[in-house]
């Protein structure tokens, strides 16, 4: 498939379409059962669809784009409606102005880069198609790529070329499907400030698909968190991602450690409450909920807020120190990933230098040092 961008119009939306907020209200059901029930808004900007792969993300840009038809709902920019159920109103692909950048980037393997990105300009006088391919070869730093074809550039080049082809058109609204994934972190970066230089002028609503935790904190102003076709969650990324209420929030935010825990005691002075660890006699001190001594609460903690020691800590604010044993160490990238037994196995993630320092080896003695703020409280499961 040819990029989307490629076959659109790239006459200029009016001002109140171009500066206007996506909004998107849809379902589509699938053969199988699978059903997409999506309700959100995308203001200027970088809005993050995150989720596990066939969550239903990709089917929502599919919806936006024009690709595939909602069973019911809306979808417009500002007060241009794209598509509209209870109007019979569904605008073409080609005519909805809206770029598209596929995880695959589907460059044409036969066009020199700047063929590629003019491919979608056609209407466009000659003069004003070569000003606007220049100008974007130019800001997305690929003029000097211009006359070659898409096996003859790098990753990021073609990437780039990718991007440049789809905001040559000036869309409304930009649809990218993990368009990153294959390039190393520099690169991406050095992408995404491009585009964000471009939209600085531009002021669109973008959404950026991603299963990657590290790209919703780096990326976007605002993430919504899809599962199984629903939302689960929306908001500012350090709201949505650094304090999950629910559990099934709490694993994709990439919390490791999520335990059953009975409520000791209540230190409501302190803010704070006491509960052991089901099926062992560690106990964590937690911040204080709307819980009861005797009852049950389920705790949070991400591998990487937990602190390791050889010895013993001494004099420290951390309230909870557990002594325990390490069973295993993984190296996993360019993180080391240990296993310890502290009657219950606690998830640790540590650096390749930390682990070297302290001589970790599988059977050492070890102490964990855990922060009462660093374990959060999960609603509990229905039952």
């Amino acid at each position: 498939m040819g990029a989307l961008s490629a076959s659109l119009k790239v006459e200029r939306p009016s001002d109140a379409a171009r500066n206007g907020v996506l909004s998107v209200r849809i379902r589509k059901g699938f053969s199988g059962g699978f059903e997409l029930a999506a309700e959100f808004e995308a203001a200027a900007g970088i809005t993050i669809l995150f989720g596990r792969s066939g969550a239903g993300k990709t089917t929502v840009l599919g919806c936006v784009a024009g690709l595939l038809t909602p069973d019911a709902g809306r979808i417009a920019v500002g007060r241009r409606v794209l598509f509209d159920r209870g109007q019979n109103l569904d605008v073409p692909v080609a005519q909805r102005n809206v770029g598209y950048v596929f995880q695959d980037l589907a460059l044409f393997p036969h066009l020199t880069a700047e063929q590629n990105i003019a491919y979608g300009l056609g209407r466009l006088a000659e003069g004003e198609r070569r000003r606007r391919v220049q100008a974007i070869l130019d800001q997305f730093r690929i003029a000097h790529g211009a006359s070659h074809k898409p096996s003859e550039l790098s990753g990021g080049e073609r990437q780039r070329v990718a991007l440049a082809r789809s905001l040559v058109i000036e869309p409304q609204v930009l649809l990218l499907d993990e368009p990153l994934a294959a390039l190393d972190q520099p690169t991406q970066s050095q992408l995404i400030a491009d585009l964000r230089s471009w939209n600085r002028e531009h002021q669109i609503p973008i959404l950026y698909i991603t299963h990657s935790q590290r790209e919703v904190f780096a990326l976007g102003e605002r993430v919504v968190v899809l599962e199984e076709g629903k939302i689960l969650a929306e908001g500012a990324p350090q709201e949505v991602m650094r304090a999950p209420r629910q559990e099934t929030m709490a694993q994709l935010a990439g919390f490791e450690n999520i335990f059953n825990a009975r409520v000791l005691a209540l230190h409501e002075p302190h803010g704070t409450m006491t509960c052991r660890l089901e099926g062992s006699t560690a106990e964590l001190e937690v911040p204080l909920a709307q819980a009861a001594p005797g009852s049950t609460v389920r705790i949070a903690v991400r591998a990487g807020d937990i602190l390791m020691a050889v010895q013993r800590p001494q004099g420290l604010s951390a309230r909870n120190v557990l002594a325990g044993r390490l069973v295993s160490l993984e190296q996993q990238g360019i993180a080391v990933h240990a296993a310890v037994d502290c009657g219950i196995v606690f998830q640790v993630k540590l650096t390749p230098s930390a682990r070297e320092s302290l001589a970790l080896a599988a059977g050492r003695e070890v102490w964990l040092v855990i922060k009462t703020y660093s374990c959060h409280l999960l609603q509990p499961r229905p039952e």
